[in-house]
This record gives structure tokens, sequence and C-alpha cells, in this order.
């Protein structure tokens, strides 16, 4: 039994290490695999057969034959990626080698139930196909990454919160996607998705220990040690968010741990912030507007302003922000830490602050020092890093 399903697994570990690499030598591959010369032969004989990989040239000669390098075909196949977040999805359609070919984005209004996004997601994936000429055969599925709580293996949405719509409790969000697709459809949380995203961005870099945080609405991580994710026994992406970073703090909208990351740092507290010191009186070029139709977007606009209530207000909670980060890297010790979400990307001062507060405040043992980076693939990483798991899971 054991040697039946040995070939598959080969197979797939193979066509893998040439999508990561890009162009390669079966003396390369060989190097990495305990195989035979005439096993490695055969399996790459068999990939190339079905189209599956491309011989894309020779290589550098060492004193004999140049080497023919193989890479993977990047129009073997499509895959979907679909980000689900309560502010807006992404959906877009990639080839195997995750070039983005279409994307579109739609916000998360209060008709944006299920099945209002069940069927965009099927007026736009035919779209794309569409305007590729690609037959529907050809698409290998829809990875979809999205708010929690999750139930992966059911392919769940259990019960998001702050979701504008009504319907999102119990959501059979892979057996929808299925039916109107006709094709497989696979879920995980959006920080997951996300992190698989940008570790795939990050490549070249070799990277075996890396870290996400994502802050929104809410605060969301995932962490990924030795090229895996690292779960948990409950799905609790957001539960990060509930990490107390100053004992008596407040508790956010009458719910959490008092003193919580999330009450400082997220979106929503921000917004609740700004309001607060506008309603008591401080000077701002928001002074005009009614505290309590104040939003992120018009925070950002008086931020680019150069609004010093607005500014204080970012500053004080990348500093929270920071403060956060330092507590996961002396616990989980990423090789890299990567930064994205809308909080992230308002301003450099935000970045900038968050990361100069984490380097104070983490144990630098043995030299030890994180590297820090802004997300690579931005409003991207979750719906390309969906796309990512589904082509993980392909069996090859």
């Amino acid at each position: 039994m054991h040697t039946a399903h040995a070939q598959p697994s080969i197979r797939k570990h193979v066509y893998h290490r040439i999508l990561e690499l890009g162009p390669v030598s079966k003396a390369e591959l060989m190097r990495e695999f305990a195989l035979t010369s005439s096993s490695m032969t055969r399996l790459l004989d068999d990939l190339a057969a079905q189209d599956i990989i491309r011989v894309s040239g020779f290589g550098t000669s060492t004193g004999g034959r140049k080497p023919i390098l193989f890479q993977t075909h990047p129009t073997y196949r499509y895959l979907l990626g679909l980000e689900i977040s309560r502010i807006y999805s992404t959906l877009g359609l990639y080839d195997m080698h995750l070039n983005l070919l279409s994307s579109t984005r739609w916000k998360m209004d209060a008709d944006m139930t299920p099945e209002r996004l069940t069927q965009r997601v099927g007026a736009e994936a035919e779209s794309f196909l569409a305007a590729h000429g690609i037959p529907r055969e050809k698409l290998l599925g829809i990875g979809v990454g999205s708010v929690g709580p999750l139930d992966r293996e059911r392919g769940l949405i259990l019960g998001p919160e702050f979701f504008p719509a009504a319907g999102w409790d119990e959501v059979p969000i892979c057996e929808q996607l299925q039916t109107r697709l006709g094709v497989p459809a696979r879920l995980d949380n959006g920080s997951n998705t996300a992190l698989l995203g940008e570790h795939w961005a990050l490549r070249g870099q070799n990277i075996r220990h890396l870290l996400y945080v994502h802050s929104g609405v809410g605060l969301r991580a995932a962490m990924m040690s030795e090229g895996r994710l690292i779960r948990g026994a409950a799905d609790a992406e957001g539960a990060v968010g509930q990490m107390i970073i100053a004992t008596d703090g407040p508790r956010f909208e009458g719910r959490g741990n008092h003193g919580a990351w999330e009450a400082f740092v997220s979106v929503r507290a921000l917004e609740h912030r700004v309001r607060t010191q506008l309603k008591i009186g401080r000077p701002s070029l928001l002074a005009d507007r009614h505290p309590d139709q104040i939003r992120f977007a018009d925070l950002t606009e008086a931020l680019d302003a150069d609004d010093a209530l607005v500014k204080e207000q970012f500053h004080e909670a990348a500093a929270y922000l920071g403060i956060g980060l330092a507590n996961l890297i002396n616990v989980l010790h990423p090789d890299m830490v990567v930064l994205g979400g809308p909080l992230i990307e308002a301003h450099p001062l935000v970045y900038e602050t968050a990361v100069a507060t984490a380097l104070k405040n983490i144990v630098r043992g043995n030299e030890y020092s994180p590297a820090f980076s802004l997300a690579e693939l931005k409003e991207n990483a979750v719906a390309a890093g969906a796309a990512f798991m589904l082509l993980q899971e392909w069996s090859v």
C-alpha cells in the first residue's frame, strides 16, 4: 500500500519544486529527491508528455552536453482566487505560475448576501474565461480566503462579525461555489491564504519562518515554519486581536478582553478614537464634519493632508501595533514579518512606527533580528494565496 502511494506523492513534490525553482535541470532535481536517474527520467518524460511541464532550453555545460532545463507549463490549467472580507471581495484569474490575468473587486454592502456573492463570482468568472478564450474545462478550481471563523473541512463560513449583509451564518460557501462554477472549491482563512501568497512572492529569498499580520477592521495573523502553515486546535485567526497589551486598557465595543490589541490598533478603534477627540472639541480638518459620519477613508485623507490630530492617532495606533508585533516575535521567532491590510497601507508612518517599536521590544539573543516587509501583493494577497492553496493541493 505504501508503494502504491509513493509515485503520486513524488510527482507532486517534483512538480512543485520545478514550479518554485523555475527552469531547472534533471541533475538539480536529482540532488533533492531520492530517485534513480532512470526513475527521474521517466517521471519528467511523463509530465512532459502530458504537457504539465515543458522543456525551456538548455543550461550551462560543465564539460559535457548542455543540460536540458524544465519548467512548469503556465497555461496547462487556470485558477480562480477569491477573497471574502467585511469591506470588499476580490476575484482573480491566475495561470499556473500565479500570474494575474484578470481581477475585479466589489463592496460587501448590505445587499451582498452569500447567494448574491455566489452569483456575482459565477458571472465574473464566466466573463474572465470569455475574455481570455479559456474553455471551462481548463479551470482547475477556485480557492477561497475568507474572514473566519470557518470550518475548513466542511467548507463552511460559520459566523463572521461585522458583515453588512444578513445570512452569513453557517454558509456552505464551497458547496455553493462548486454548484455555480462546476469546479472544486477549497476554503481557508484569509490570513493563511495571504501568507501563502506572500511566501510565493518572496520565494527567491529562502525564508523558512514567516509571520504575516493583517491590520484592518480587525487584526489577523498567520505563521509558517519550514514552508508549512502552523495551525492550532481551533480556527482562531482573529483571536490574535484579543492578545492583552494593556491590563488596564479598554474593552472595545463591549466585547473581548480589556486592553486587547484590537482595541488600540484596528480600523474601528481608530475611527472611534478620532470621533471621540472631535466630540471634545479638538481642532482638526475634520472638525466641520459630524463625528459619527467620519469613516476610515476620511482619516486617510486627513492624514495625507498632515492633520495633527489624525496623525497623532495613527502614530499611537502604529506604536501599539509594534508592541503586539514584538510579543508575537518574542514567541514565534520568524525570519521575516510581513505587514499588510488597510491600516498598514494607509501611510508610511504606520509601517515605520510599527517596525521601529517592535525592534525596540524584541529579545535579540544570539544576534537574532527578524526582517520586516510590506506585503508584496497588497490588496491581492488573499485572493492570490487562495489560488496558490488550490495549486498546492492539486494532485498532479
